[in-house]
């Protein structure tokens, strides 16, 4: 298991750092930089504009930039000075990582939720007026589009306010409250933003568990259990879908990486304080070191989520073994 993991982490490293290389230079490759906005502005002088170049290292090669960079990270782990927030970089993801992994923590958890059993109904009752209300349901919603979604939500929140609070992650009296009035109140208003995630995310599970069930229940393990005249709970769950979870736990890795691509969506809508809009703003306003900092998080979120499910997938069919996985 320390082997597997080590060997994990370290092919991770490899990663983080070719996708810091490529994510550099194609940051470089773009047109102008965040001091190009602040030349159009007569009110800041030649003077200044030099003197946050030589700040921020813009005058030298990208290469030296990249690199200095790399060793800060490396040895303290510094992402540098965000342009515009006139901040470290270390310090603006601390704040931001920790409300992104509990809204994709949470979507997660509710896709799951709603997803494995309405799958399992469907292959239940295949061919069944239920079985296709939830494939129609399941097309709509796999070719729905997320900020779409967003925006539905929005306008229900907008009929139903106050009883759903649009914007940000605590209410104005939030330091006021009591540890759980504090847990209520970034619970009231996470509801919205993780509607919005999981909505869309359930529809491919929910295709995918009911395909993984119709398969397994073929199988003639299955019908030796029914013919020993075990009780079809007992079937379904203790035997169908045990064999059945092992491709849904290898997906929990890419569907934790596309919640982090897609929770900017929510993040932007709800205005709330994550990392995925974090980056939009980032990459909009061309703060170099801050888009940096954050790609690097994302990848790291990413390695890790991955790693969890392959060990999950271990923890769930002993008959796997780390080595090839």
């Amino acid at each position: 298991m320390v082997f597997y993991i080590s060997k994990r982490l370290f092919q991770g490293l490899l990663t983080i750092l070719l996708t810091s290389i490529l994510s550099f230079i194609i940051i470089q490759i773009a047109p102008g930089d965040y001091l190009d906005t602040l030349r159009q502005n007569p009110k800041i002088s030649r003077e200044i504009i030099q003197e946050l170049n030589i700040r921020f290292g813009l005058d030298k090669p990208f290469y030296i930039q990249y690199w200095k960079w790399l060793t800060q990270v490396t040895t303290h782990l510094d992402f540098g000075e965000s342009f515009v927030y006139n901040r470290s970089v270390s310090s603006l993801l601390a704040e931001r990582i920790p409300a992104t992994l509990l809204l994709s923590i949470f979507s997660i958890t509710l896709t799951w939720l709603i997803a494995i059993p309405l799958g399992i109904l469907s292959a239940v009752k295949q061919n069944t007026w239920i079985d296709k209300l939830l494939r129609i349901i399941s097309y709509f919603g796999q070719g729905f589009p997320r900020f779409i979604a967003a925006l539905i939500i929005l306008i229900i929140a907008q009929y139903t306010s106050p009883l759903l609070p649009v914007g940000n992650m605590t209410s104005l009296n939030h330091d006021d409250l009591s540890f759980i009035g504090k847990t209520l109140d970034v619970g009231w208003h996470m509801i919205l933003p993780t509607i919005t995630l999981s909505i869309i995310g359930f529809a491919g599970l929910m295709r995918l568990t009911r395909g993984q069930m119709l398969d397994v229940m073929q199988k003639s393990y299955i019908v030796t259990a029914r013919a020993k005249g075990l009780s079809e709970e007992k079937v379904i769950y203790n035997h169908a879908l045990r064999n059945a979870i092992n491709p849904l736990v290898t997906l929990l890795g890419f569907e934790f990486a596309n919640l982090l691509g897609g929770a900017f969506i929510a993040e932007f809508f709800f205005n709330w304080p994550g990392l995925g809009r974090l980056i939009l703003q980032a990459v909009t306003a061309q703060d170099l070191y801050l888009v940096m900092g954050s790609l690097t998080m994302s990848a790291v979120m990413l390695i890790i989520g991955n790693l969890l499910a392959d060990l999950l997938l271990v923890m769930v069919d002993p008959r796997i073994k780390l080595e090839k996985t």
